[in-house]
């Protein structure tokens, strides 16, 4: 399937919410974005929706205060998570997000896979890693998407991209039981597109 042709084009915005109680049906398939708030998450499910305003994008790191959920076709959404860990954000509105986030995380039966957004010149930071650790714990299937990787050389990108999965292999997944992948991403240069729609292909059943 060409990327012209991928499902993830007719994404459309289905709903925002502030509690679990005004989530959608917990049917059909579902994946997760999550990430620290200034890692380029907007950015990054416009680009690999190829719709340059689904996600609102903005300046001011944390403007996801809600899961905002986008249909990809008949029972089978995309779930944006609230950004997390974004010094500027009061504390009080830091701990309501991530009790959101982990409310979610524990309960949603639909939920597939989770895709956790990290700029990959600053890559597992101690809430990326406790997430981390929580997948594990749940068995939650993680795909990491290294954003911003044209802010580094080639080189410099594919040693972080090495890097990252050495430290997946030796303090998340030394068993190999759950699926942790990695992978370079840029929004800027359009680049990683074809990966991440691979994963997500396979959590959503579009293959």
């Amino acid at each position: 399937m060409s990327d012209q042709n991928h499902p993830y084009r007719r994404a459309t915005f289905m709903l925002s919410v502030a509690s679990l109680s005004q989530l959608p049906v917990d049917e059909g398939a579902e994946v997760a974005i999550v990430g620290r708030s200034n890692a380029g998450k907007s950015s990054a499910i416009n680009t690999i929706t190829g719709i340059n305003a689904l996600a609102r994008t903005s300046k001011t790191p944390g403007r996801t205060q809600q899961i905002n959920f986008f249909e990809i076709a008949d029972e089978r959404r995309l779930a944006d998570l609230p950004g997390y860990g974004y010094a500027k954000v009061p504390l009080r509105t830091k701990q309501k997000w991530m009790k959101l986030i982990e409310d979610y995380l524990q309960r949603r039966q639909s939920l597939r896979g989770l895709i956790i957004v990290m700029d990959c010149r600053r890559p597992l930071q101690e809430l990326d890693c406790q997430l981390l650790a929580w997948c594990c714990a749940a068995k939650m299937p993680v795909h990491l998407l290294l954003t911003k990787a044209d802010k580094l050389s080639r080189g410099g990108a594919a040693n972080v991209l090495q890097e990252v999965r050495k430290e997946i292999k030796e303090h998340f997944n030394a068993s190999g039981e759950l699926a942790i992948s990695a992978q370079l991403f840029s929004s800027l240069k359009k680049t990683g597109i074809s990966e991440a729609h691979t994963c997500l292909d396979g959590w959503l059943n579009f293959r």
